[in-house]
């Protein structure tokens, strides 16, 4: 199955990310599904190396360079 990228940028409506109360910045979680969009596996390009994200018949994520 072939998709069209997946671009992510900040949050939709065009604020800053949401911060703690001590002002860190939040992580925001992001389901699996989102990323996989179906696929068994994706490529993700990250600082000029491409890394492969699986998920295996296991029910894991696999990351590996």
């Amino acid at each position: 199955m072939t998709s069209a990228p997946l671009t992510l940028r900040r949050p939709l409506s065009g604020r800053p990310a949401p911060t703690s109360p001590d002002r860190t910045p939040m992580v925001l979680p992001l389901d699996s599904d989102a990323l996989l969009r179906g696929c068994r596996e994706v490529l993700i390009r990250h600082g000029g190396e491409t890394y492969r994200l699986r998920h295996t018949r296991n029910d894991k994520l696999i990351l590996t360079k």
